[in-house]
């Protein structure tokens, strides 16, 4: 797959604004090596058309086999969760001995991997063979020598012949120490009276008779005392202490050998590194794919038409954030259809009408699209970009002391410097932070410099003048123009404040239509303001100012 190296499509800013990081952030994915790779992964560029048709089949595949393995997808994710990033301890294993538990992770997942393995290659599962994972049964028998194949590792006597040896000789010391206490501890019971707990131990009340004679017992120590009793235990006899001694020996050896097998099974590991950190690929690529495909149909997406021209055409789109908190809220949300080529296209029309969403979605199709991901919409025809930035409202503006106009001309700087052929520039009521006059002509005069470039330049503005230009596509949101105010007027006048600016929305249309005569902008905004409670004085007084 080549794609872009050292390039950047869009700014973090846009990323975000455009929708493609909510996108992202929600993907269902479920290991360390399918977190990595979407972050590493990278838009294909002009030139790579081809390449991108490529992995749009790949997610096509792969919708298809998640729609018909169900079982098997869930399998597979629940064995995704339980997988760990062991980069650092591969890297470890080829310097120094790994630990216990670092052998317990490796083995955890060298039997996740069989695991997965077994899945991917099942009858009913037609898992494409470049996730296929390579065979690591022979360094999984190394960390598990009895071949049981449970969760968990232990340095058994199997891995070392004089390890089992010594630890033979260890117990065989403790049965004679137990012995020989348990032989001190009848005695003590015939001779005194006191019984000993299985712990070799003793509590004497200091109100007992019995506390004065433990006192006189010399094998019998004095460990504890509170203001109620006493503690003793039983003190070592030589012949225990002999035995102690030659125990601490023993565990020396032990540890000694055990820190052989160790280094020994870590060179094992360490031979295995590039096995298994593409089988980690392997399983990140896996875990990607499958999140893609899920992503795409639970949100009812199709695959782009890729072309060579640069065109941007979405049939019936949806920005995925915005629907997402709709539906929440047991809404619908209002697909919107969009066709965007080379030169400037506007869109204008009512207050609350939505443009700055559907800039939004002009962004957010086509980015998708470049990163490999199937679109939400019923139909789209995308040209691949070099470049796409979006010039939206800055609430970040205000912490760098800059006002909004300041802000909007400082990034609408960086988005023309950075421009070039195959560009997308999305920008958002220019210049509305400026007076009117102004604003108007800087406006008109950034879209007749955006005329001349081979950029498809999207703006959403309220100065209706600039629609009159030539060479400017003007998009009309429908706004209110095909409401039943009767209808409408009735239900706000039983519903609070809260409840009338939900009606409102509810009764806007917010489809875009090409204007090709009348390019006068709708006028909603005094009808909304009525609507929503203003007075009739203020409402009839700004009549007379539009008159």
């Amino acid at each position: 797959m080549k794609q872009g190296a050292n390039r950047r499509l869009a700014n973090v800013k846009t990323r975000t604004e455009t929708g493609l990081e909510y996108v992202m952030q929600n993907l269902d994915l479920n290991t360390p090596f399918g977190k990595k790779l979407l972050k590493e992964t990278k838009p294909f560029y002009p030139g790579q058309e081809e390449e991108l048709r490529a992995e749009l089949d790949k997610v096509e595949g792969m919708m298809t086999f998640v729609k018909a393995s169900e079982r098997q997808v869930s399998k597979m994710q629940e064995n995704f969760m339980m997988m760990k990033d062991l980069s650092y301890t591969l890297e470890r294993s080829h310097k120094t001995a790994l630990s216990v538990v670092e052998l317990f992770e490796v083995k955890s997942l060298l039997l996740q991997m069989k695991d997965l393995d077994k899945i991917c290659k099942d009858p009913d599962c037609a898992v494409p063979k470049e996730y296929i994972l390579e065979d690591v049964e022979e360094l999984l028998d190394c960390l598990d020598p009895r071949k049981d194949r449970l969760n968990t590792f232990y340095i058994y006597d199997d891995f070392s012949e004089k390890l089992a040896e010594s630890r033979k000789k260890k117990h065989e010391l403790e049965i004679l120490v137990r012995k020989a206490q348990k032989a001190r501890k009848e005695e003590i019971r015939k001779d005194y009276g006191i019984v000993l707990t299985p712990k070799f131990d003793v509590i004497i009340s200091k109100s007992s008779e019995e506390l004065e004679k433990a006192k006189q017992i010399k094998d019998l120590e004095q460990v504890t005392e509170d203001y109620m009793s006493v503690t003793f235990e039983l003190g070592k006899s030589e012949e225990v202490f002999e035995h102690v001694k030659e125990i601490e020996d023993v565990n020396s050896e032990i540890e000694e050998e055990e820190l052989v097998v160790r280094e020994a099974l870590s060179k094992r590991v360490a031979k295995y590194d590039e096995i298994l950190r593409s089988n980690c690929d392997k399983v990140g690529a896996l875990d990607l794919a499958l999140a893609k495909a899920i992503y795409g149909i639970r949100h009812n997406c199709v695959k782009p038409e890729i072309v060579q021209e640069h065109i941007v055409e979405i049939e019936n789109g949806r920005q995925l954030q915005v629907e997402d908190i709709l539906n929440s809220k047991k809404k619908e949300y209002c697909p919107v259809s969009i066709k965007l080529a080379d030169g400037v296209t506007c869109i204008t029309g009512a207050n609350m009408g939505g443009k700055t969403i559907s800039l939004k979605l002009a962004g957010l199709v086509p980015i998708l699209a470049q990163y490999g991901f199937f679109v939400p919409c019923t139909r789209a025809r995308i040209g691949l970009s070099n470049y796409m930035q979006i010039l939206i409202g800055d609430s970040q503006s205000v912490e760098r002391g800059l006002s909004s106009f300041g802000s909007e001309m400082e990034e609408l700087k960086e988005m023309l410097d950075n421009s070039m052929d195959r560009t997308i520039l999305l920008i958002d009521e220019i210049a509305s932070g400026t007076n009117p006059v102004e604003g108007l002509a800087l406006t008109k005069s950034i879209i007749d410099y955006l005329k001349k470039k081979t950029y498809i330049s999207l703006i959403t503005t309220h100065f209706e003048a600039v629609t009159e230009e030539k060479d400017i596509v003007n998009m009309q949101v429908r706004g209110l123009a095909d409401a039943d105010f009767r209808k409408l007027d009735s239900e706000l006048r039983i519903a609070n404040r809260k409840e009338r600016i939900n009606i409102i929305s509810r009764y806007m249309d917010y489809r875009l239509y090409t204007v090709t005569e009348n390019r006068e902008i709708p006028k909603d905004a005094l009808n909304i303001a009525k609507m929503l409670g203003l007075s009739d004085e203020i409402i009839n007084g700004a009549k007379k100012y539009i008159e």
